[in-house]
């Protein structure tokens, strides 16, 4: 599989973990969910991140989904979350999954970074400890992570660590973030590729501002994929009119402590997963959110039919 490198486009879906209703890893729907995720136009996928629940995995079932996903996605990359506390579990799992045949690994700042040197030392250690040639996506999320990576910091990280050669931008508000890292780019920089996550809440405006696609995760990830292509395409107008009828559901999947299970509830609904179960602690939907879930769906598919 061949590595990612600084001009990766397009859509890294980021990619559910199914169980389930009783807990374990249900690996026919990962199986499943993989085959569903291409045959609605990503190009590659990021497993194990913090939406695929990667902290309720043991470092043995992460590997064991690391494996099955990269095997059954051939010869489309696969992104592997590896970040954790420390450098050693890092390195661990790191070198194990890019020995599997990963595209690349995704790490973001642990909260223990609190200085500009600390955030930029860090990454270079992160590099370090991956080995030599192991391409970084630096995931950039400090709503969840409370680290913000000022643009100057993040600036002498794309300059003194190569091994970055991706941002995975979920700064929020960002976009003028993208709009320095490309004005940097014209004037000297090394290029770098830009992936959006937050589930796409900004994608139009991120693509028009310079990004490449989007690294994020959605129950119709077919929008994510289309919206992308128009956008980059310069088609602002198609981009925008089939992401507004999208929009409402977006919106309700950004709720925090619910979005992961609304988005789980939608792929079960879609038969791309037998379960909508979350690993414990997580709740399943009450009837009041579902009834609402189905409601925005039905609306959803009204708007779509009067785009087309």
């Amino acid at each position: 599989m061949p590595l990612l490198t600084s001009d990766a486009r397009g859509v890294y879906v980021i990619a559910v973990t199914p169980f389930t209703d009783t807990g374990e890893i249900d690996w026919d729907s990962l199986d499943r969910v993989v085959d569903f995720y291409f045959e609605k136009g990503a190009d590659g996928l990021t497993i194990l991140g913090m939406m695929g629940e990667a902290p309720k995995l043991t470092q043995a079932e992460s590997r064991a989904v690391a494996e099955r996903v990269i095997r059954r996605a051939g010869d489309r990359p696969v992104v592997v979350g590896v970040s954790a506390p420390g450098l050693a579990a890092i390195g661990e799992l790191g070198k194990a999954v890019m020995d599997m045949g990963a595209a690349g690994c995704m790490v973001t700042t642990p909260g223990s970074l609190k200085t500009d040197p600390q955030i930029h030392a860090y990454f270079a250690q992160v590099a370090r400890t991956l080995g030599a040639g192991v391409p970084i996506v630096l995931q950039d999320f400090p709503l969840t992570t409370g680290v913000n990576i000022s643009d100057e910091v993040l600036g002498r990280i794309i300059d003194d660590v190569p091994e970055v050669v991706m941002l995975k931008h979920e700064d929020w508000p960002g976009l003028a973030k993208i709009t320095k890292i490309r004005k940097a780019e014209a004037e000297g920089r090394r290029r770098i590729s830009i992936l959006c996550g937050n589930g796409g809440v900004f994608l139009p405006e991120e693509v028009a501002r310079g990004a490449d696609g989007a690294m994020t995760g959605f129950g119709f990830p077919e929008m994510l994929t289309d919206v992308v292509r128009l956008a980059s395409a310069g088609d602002m107008d198609r981009a925008q009119d089939l992401f507004d009828a999208y929009l409402p559901l977006v919106r309700y999947e950004q709720q925090p402590g619910a979005g992961l299970a609304v988005r789980k509830y939608v792929l079960a609904k879609r038969g791309a997963i037998a379960s909508a179960a979350l690993r414990a602690p997580g709740a399943p939907l009450p009837p009041e959110t579902v009834a609402e879930v189905e409601r925005l769906i039905a609306r959803q598919e009204k708007r779509l039919k009067e785009l087309n």
